[in-house]
């Protein structure tokens, strides 16, 4: 029995947020920052406002809106599901939630040996 492992997951509040985002603007998308000017913040934008890579990783989406990190980084944080979450502060400066009071913010939790496996078979069955 091969059940998909999400490698991605939102929290109620930031299905919400996106709710919320997305009555604003339309359709979005989000990119896992890896650093520089906003940290490591989730970055949302307007679908196609952000120009995804070769070298991105699609990890799934959160209520229809595409989540892509760069390889490198998931390199890091492979072994991770992302669990993505809402907190009172500022987002990040070329992100849809400043501006709003609250953030989008990244928290994981390591993959056990059962969903490394089969995270591993599904990578394996792509090739």
């Amino acid at each position: 029995m091969n059940h998909a492992i999400e490698r991605v997951v939102a929290t109620g509040a930031a299905l919400a947020m996106i709710a919320e985002l997305r009555a604003r603007h339309g359709p979005l998308m989000f990119f896992q920052s890896g650093g520089c000017c906003d940290g490591s913040a989730p970055m949302c934008y307007p679908a196609g406002d952000f120009n995804v890579s070769d070298t991105d990783v699609y990890l799934g989406n959160l209520d229809g809106a595409p989540f892509y990190i760069g390889m490198e980084q998931f390199e890091y944080w492979e072994h991770t599901q992302l669990i993505i979450d809402v907190v009172n502060g500022n987002g990040g400066m070329f992100s849809l939630d400043n501006g709003t009071g609250r953030r989008f913010l990244t928290r994981s939790r390591l993959f056990d040996d059962a969903e490394i496996a089969v995270l591993k078979a599904s990578a394996a069955g792509n090739d």
